[in-house]
């Protein structure tokens, strides 16, 4: 279905000097808001992540507004540019490739340089993969953690993770299809077998949600030669831990410390603060296992 142009026979309306966040589909042409494309018509420029992407969008809605990229590479050189023409009376767009502008997506720099320049900041909400996922996904949405993207360097990823470990609320993660199945099982070392689900193309034609456990979303992935389309991953926040062994504590940190790039120091205050016990108690328990481990390898 395409609407009709928001241009009528006198041209569009033209939309007052500022700045324009825009939230674009994730997917499907047609989860826009009409206050969008209204807007989009009615700017003097569109900033956007990749213009051949934002081009297809404007086409379907016959939206002839200039484009000009504005991306991570090119963000901090762009912007004092984009200033300059709202501070001298133009309307600008920022548009990311899917969702909304700033978030885990280019336009942070651009907006936080309008709020320090006084500027008009208009922000026409829509989409956004994380919440889309959230309210499909059956677990809590009364209080979530929205991480984006977690760190590509195993070290940095295994800490974020340890720091999470004892979070109650819902954590809602993006990642690479290339990297998901390694980051599913980095979180299963770290907090254990909780309920998970994988939204994998979200309003697109191959949209697929994955439920289960961990493991269970880790078995599904594992038939398949390769993972595709964008990801959005949300994970069960923390349950009130019980009481735990010393012996149930060992084996936790055993396979803990057995997984690649796994820090002592972060897997002992991430263990310490899960079951409420003292840091240097988990410490030293995790100091000998690691010994015993090196020696015995």
């Amino acid at each position: 279905m395409r609407l009709p142009s928001p241009t009528d026979d006198r041209g569009p309306a033209r939309c007052p000097s500022g700045l324009y966040v825009v939230a674009t589909p994730i997917g499907h042409l047609e989860d826009i808001t009409l206050r969008a494309i209204k807007t989009l018509d009615g700017v003097d420029l569109i900033a956007a992540e990749d213009t051949r992407h934002t081009s297809r969008l404007l086409s379907h809605y016959r939206i002839r507004t200039p484009l000009i990229s504005c991306h991570e590479h090119n963000e901090h050189q762009r912007t004092p540019e984009l200033i300059d023409k709202i501070r001298s009376g133009a309307s600008v767009a920022l548009v990311s490739d899917a969702g909304t502008p700033s978030v885990s997506d280019p336009g942070y720099r651009l907006v936080r340089a309008a709020v320090e320049h006084g500027l008009d900041i208009f922000p026409i909400p829509g989409v956004s993969a994380a919440i889309t996922g959230l309210c499909a996904s059956g677990l809590p949405t009364d209080a979530f953690v929205f991480l984006g993207f977690a760190p590509k360097k195993k070290g940095k990823r295994m800490d974020l993770l340890a720091s999470l470990a004892a979070e109650p609320r819902t954590l809602v993660f993006y990642e690479s299809p290339r990297r998901v199945v390694d980051f599913l099982e980095d979180i299963r070392a770290v907090m254990g077998n909780r309920s998970a689900v994988l939204a994998r193309e979200m309003t697109k034609l191959h949209e697929e949600f994955i439920r289960g456990t961990l493991a269970d979303v880790l078995v599904v992935l594992a038939d398949r030669p390769e993972v595709k389309g964008e990801c959005t991953l949300l994970v069960e926040g923390a349950a009130a831990a019980d009481p735990v062994s010393d012996a149930d504590l060992a084996q936790a940190l055993r396979h803990a410390l057995a997984q690649p790039g796994a820090r002592l120091s972060g897997l002992s205050k991430a263990f310490a603060k899960q079951y409420h016990l003292p840091r240097k108690t988990v410490y030293e328990m995790a100091l000998t296992i690691q010994k015993e481990t090196d020696a015995s390898a």
